[in-house]
């Protein structure tokens, strides 16, 4: 692998591009990393966010600034306590794991499929792939510079090196890697916290591993996120441990101060989609699907009950249907819960998918019929 110094000077910097054009900017803020200086250090991490990998996006600029970064891992100065400078960041931790964090941003964007290009944007869509391939080449010298911090002494550190290979292994060349280091982070578990070892069973699961000896974790939240993993939906204890965090989908969100990283949004999101993905028929989701109309919103919708919805009605309901026992009592739930009502508009679709009406007062008089008919049959 090219040194830090090779790589700053051996690239023509002023050829590439990141989300702000030019990347000839680039070789001084990434010695920035090198400063000591926490405040810098922030601007560095801020800059490699907001241009070299962009909401997710990959540039010309992106695979050679990861270099430096993984090639700079194991120096001292690496260690100073920052945070980044963009204001919704406010995590203060040392800039190593800041920085194995943001390779591991770098490699799950270089997961993501290939987008169409459009007519017009084929040289654009051309410079993309590029890109993406010369971030998906450096996966094994990334990966390389990374694996030494599965170990490290310092929580933040190891944790945001776990989220790293997450996505790092993913690539088909270091696919002999899984089983190897899976074995060393289930061996590694004893004395890490709860959010460590869950992130650890939902790297190993992303795999195709089973974490199964984390399923007798003594954690609620450790045992549901192995629970969700792929490798265990045929094994009757993983679906019962799903099925028992969402008896209480409030207390599943609360698990963690704050989520393993391999985990995209609240608890439940995931939980109700492992549910719904080794199931078939609403009644064996209703219990939860009660749980979560009670006590959700409008906003995750698209996350949580609009695919609860789904399940509930997947013909669709027609009009003069007859509402079992169990749809009513989680349409009943949704009308009930003022949360799930307001100027949101993202609820409509999934009433419409459904076949249902999608305003409040029409969902009311829908189950009031329904309740009437039972009464006189």
């Amino acid at each position: 692998m090219r040194s830090p110094r090779s790589v700053l000077e051996d690239t023509d910097w002023g050829s590439l591009e990141h989300a702000y054009d030019s990347a000839s900017d680039t070789p001084d803020q990434l010695m920035l990393l090198l400063s000591g200086d926490a405040a810098l250090c922030g601007e560095a991490l801020a800059y490699l966010d907001g241009a070299v990998l962009h909401q997710g996006t990959i540039y010309s600029a992106t695979a050679p600034a990861a270099l430096f970064v993984a090639g700079i891992l194991d120096d001292p100065r690496t260690l100073v306590p920052c945070e980044s400078a963009l204001p919704w960041d406010e995590r203060e931790r040392p800039l190593r794991a800041a920085l194995l964090e943001w390779l591991g941003n770098v490699a799950e964007s270089a997961t993501y499929d290939d987008p169409e290009p459009d007519d017009d944007e084929t040289d654009d869509w051309e410079d993309y792939a590029q890109a993406v391939e010369a971030c998906r080449a450096i996966r094994p010298d990334l990966y390389a510079r990374v694996a030494p911090f599965l170990d490290h002494t310092e929580p933040t550190v190891r944790q945001a090196a776990v989220g790293a290979v997450t996505d790092l292994l993913l690539a088909p060349e270091l696919a002999e890697q899984r089983a190897e280091v899976a074995d060393r982070l289930l061996r590694s578990v004893e004395g890490m916290t709860p959010v460590e070892r869950a992130g650890i069973a939902l790297t190993i699961g992303s795999w195709g591993i089973a974490p199964r000896s984390l399923l007798a974790d003594e954690h609620p939240g450790v045992r549901a996120c192995a629970a969700l993993t792929k490798a265990l939906d045929d094994d009757p204890r993983a679906r019962d441990e799903v099925r028992l965090a969402l008896r209480d989908p409030r207390t599943a969100d609360s698990w963690f101060d704050e989520n393993p990283p391999q985990l995209d949004g609240q608890v439940r999101f995931t939980l109700v989609e492992a549910l719904l993905r080794r199931t078939t028929a609403f009644d064996e989701v209703a219990e939860a699907a009660l749980a979560v109309a009670r006590m959700t919103n409008a906003y995750t919708v698209d996350s949580d009950w609009g695919p609860l919805l789904i399940r509930a009605f997947p013909e669709g309901f027609v009009k003069g249907q007859e509402l079992s026992a169990a749809q009513r009592q989680f349409l009943t739930a949704i009308v009930d819960n003022d949360r799930c009502w307001g100027s949101i508009a993202n609820p409509t679709f999934w009433f419409s998918r459904a076949g249902l009406p999608a305003d409040r007062d029409g969902l009311r008089a829908l189950l009031t019929g329904s309740a009437a008919k039972s009464t006189r049959q």
